[in-house]
């Protein structure tokens, strides 16, 4: 046995300590990442309408999912179709008449803007209107939709929490 050099055992213990697998973690990292983020937008079956903070949803039993239509919110204090203000609910309100110009003009504009998917019917639209809205005023909001030949009307509600 020969004694070794100081030099020597520095490199055996190197030699020996050091990984025979050098793992790159950089493109692990790469393909986890796209891979969360496909399992993200993917998983989820709940389809969501847009939220208006001044409209407050009556609760429901019902169980079947929304679909994804023309949205139309009555709010305590105006009607906006797809986020787009389009009458106050006071002048709506106040006139005689069962049908809202202004609300028919803005269905019918987009009724010529809407493409025709197979999934969707081309003349549904949904309504979000608060729990507090007299329903003459919801009549009104769901003839002029009828005017505008959006014949499939639905109403948005929040599921009840006990179910």
């Amino acid at each position: 046995m020969t004694a070794m050099t100081a030099l020597q055992r520095r490199a055996a213990r190197k030699a020996r300590n050091q990984s025979l697998v050098d793992l790159n973690l950089v493109s692990l990292i790469d393909v986890f990442t796209i891979l969360i983020f496909f399992l993200l937008a993917n998983s989820t079956e709940v389809e969501l309408l847009p939220a208006h903070r001044a409209v407050k949803l009556p609760e429901s039993t019902a169980q079947k999912a929304p679909r994804e239509t023309l949205v139309v919110v009555v709010s305590g204090s105006e009607i906006l179709v797809q986020g787009r203000k389009v009458a106050d609910l006071a002048t709506v309100a106040a006139q005689a008449d069962d049908l809202i110009a202004p609300l028919q003009a803005e269905l019918t504009l987009l009724a010529q803007r809407q493409t025709v998917r197979p999934d969707a019917p081309a003349a549904a639209i949904t309504i979000l209107g608060d729990q507090e809205i007299p329903y003459r005023l919801l009549r009104k909001v769901m003839v002029t939709a009828a005017r505008a030949n959006f014949s499939d009307v639905s109403f948005a509600v929040r599921r009840r929490a006990d179910l």
